[in-house]
């Protein structure tokens, strides 16, 4: 793909992006510098990750071979982030692909000056490559350089391009929305407990409940609103479930949900 990619920080995610290339040899492994903070990280990731990558820790000797690296994934934490110091090297077509939550092209732009940055948002099940990935453009990226960038995601995450107005909501919806499925798992199977079912056999059944009704939207197009109506009978008991829940405000309390995730993203702007 490229001769060096260099990953500052090498947490889940980085590994859940850059493992699949690996695995279908479309990227060599000792082209891969991986910056990391600790050395028990450091230590942790040789032991440990079945690829044999360059490993180096932050402000070790040697550590600023990454800035000769063409293309850069930025996949530390979003405070973490005033602590990488840009080196002056290599000006020309420098690329830098951020996954950092809420951190603005503007302030990746102020903050990497010598390079081109994408702001990208992607979520958790992209470890077992069942991501989504949202993708926001800075300036003057090459069509080239967004088609090696969208190769970088397209083995694990299904692939958006959005108006980086657009990616707090895509954010908020994906990436906080697994929190709130697991959330919403948990509480069912604890209404499966309290009917008498035992907790594990109550979890596994709201999951495969789960699993089976997406299915079903999938495979028919089927709308919410009729799935919904397929299964809600006149004075039924779905029908009484979903007056509880209404009666609760579930619907508002979601949508009010996803608004207080975007907004706390563009806090970090």
């Amino acid at each position: 793909m490229t001769s060096k990619i260099a990953v500052i920080g090498f947490g889940n995610i980085a590994k859940a992006i850059i493992t699949p290339l690996f695995d279908k040899k479309l990227l060599n492994p000792k082209d891969v510098y991986c910056l990391v903070n600790t050395k028990k990280s450091l230590e942790n990731i040789r032991k440990n990750y079945k690829y044999d990558i360059n490993i180096l820790q932050a402000n070790s000797k040697g550590s600023e071979i990454i800035w000769d690296c063409k293309v850069k994934l930025l996949s530390v934490k979003p405070q973490q982030l005033k602590n990488i110091i840009e080196l002056e090297k290599n000006k020309n077509n420098n690329l830098l692909v951020s996954i950092l939550a809420g951190v603005s092209l503007e302030k990746l732009i102020k903050k990497f000056p010598n390079h081109k940055c994408v702001r990208v948002v992607t979520n958790i099940p992209i470890t077992i490559g069942k991501g989504l990935t949202g993708i926001s453009w800075g300036d003057e990226i090459t069509k080239d350089q967004k088609q090696f960038i969208k190769r970088l995601f397209e083995n694990s995450s299904k692939i958006y391009d959005f108006p980086e107005d657009l990616l707090d909501i895509f954010l908020s919806v994906t990436s906080s929305g697994p929190a709130i499925i697991a959330l919403i798992i948990e509480a069912l199977s604890d209404g499966g407990l309290s009917g008498g079912l035992q907790k594990k056999l109550s979890e596994e059944l709201v999951v495969e409940m789960i699993l089976g009704t997406v299915s079903l939207i999938k495979e028919t197009n089927l709308t919410t609103a009729e799935l919904k109506n397929m299964v809600t009978s006149p004075g039924g008991t779905t029908i009484s479930a979903l007056r509880v829940l209404e009666n609760r405000s579930l619907r508002s309390a979601l949508i009010e949900a996803i608004v207080s995730a975007s907004n706390r993203s563009k806090e970090f702007h």
